[in-house]
């Protein structure tokens, strides 16, 4: 899951982006609206947390021109204005949740999870293949019955791959779902993470290499 974060101040961004990193996500950042705006006409976001007060202006204002564009990505305002009327303004402008300075990272985590989920509304909650069961609610994976330790990142790829069984996924758009913008694309992380991968999930394997194109989760069963 991708997420873009909006905030002008560095410190609290710098901790927002490190929080969601450190839960699987994989996050880019912006320090204003241009910015912003730049990062969503090239990416392609699960959600956007926007802090509501930007050098550039209110976010609010623009979420509503997206909006009107016809942009449906999820958005969380994060703010200190914390009035019921600017809780109401933010909903009215387009916003789908709306989070109060201070906040708690647990709680600032599972909203954007649960945010993210809704641009997977056509995916599974459970996918099986090949005795593997992947509960992406849960966020657990069993084999045969037996439940997997997998780190926050082998999760993610796995996530990514179950979304499209039996289909190629490329290599690219893996770094593009399971990392962010400060990942070297041609640096062997995908490589090094499927390896690691494979090994935990056992025999008879489940990832293959599509030459040339990335990877494929299937049962040749």
């Amino acid at each position: 899951m991708r997420v873009l974060v909006v905030e002008d101040d560095d410190d609290l961004r710098f901790a927002v982006a490190a929080a969601l990193r450190g839960n699987g996500f994989a996050v880019d950042e912006a320090a204003d609206l241009p910015e912003a705006d730049e990062a969503l006409f090239v990416t392609a976001y699960d959600c956007v947390v926007f802090d509501r007060m930007l050098p550039a202006g209110d976010s609010a204002d623009y979420v509503r021109r997206i909006r009107s564009e016809g942009q449906t990505l999820p958005v969380l305002f994060l703010t200190a204005r914390d009035t019921v009327a600017d809780r109401v303004e933010g909903f009215a402008t387009g916003g789908d949740d709306y989070l109060v300075k201070p906040f708690a990272v647990p709680e600032l985590v599972a909203r954007v999870r649960s945010l993210c989920r809704r641009t997977a509304v056509t995916r599974p909650p459970v996918v099986r293949c090949g005795g593997l069961e992947i509960d992406t609610a849960r966020r657990t994976v069993h084999r045969d019955g037996v439940r997997l330790a997998l780190t926050i990142k082998e999760f993610a790829l796995l996530e990514t791959l179950a979304a499209r069984p039996g289909e190629a996924v490329r290599r690219t758009e893996l770094i593009e779902r399971c990392w962010d913008e400060l990942t070297e694309p041609n640096s062997n992380v995908v490589e090094v993470l499927v390896s690691q991968l494979r090994r935990k999930l056992g025999d008879p394997p489940l990832i293959h290499t599509v030459r040339g194109v990335g990877y494929r989760l299937e049962s040749k069963a």
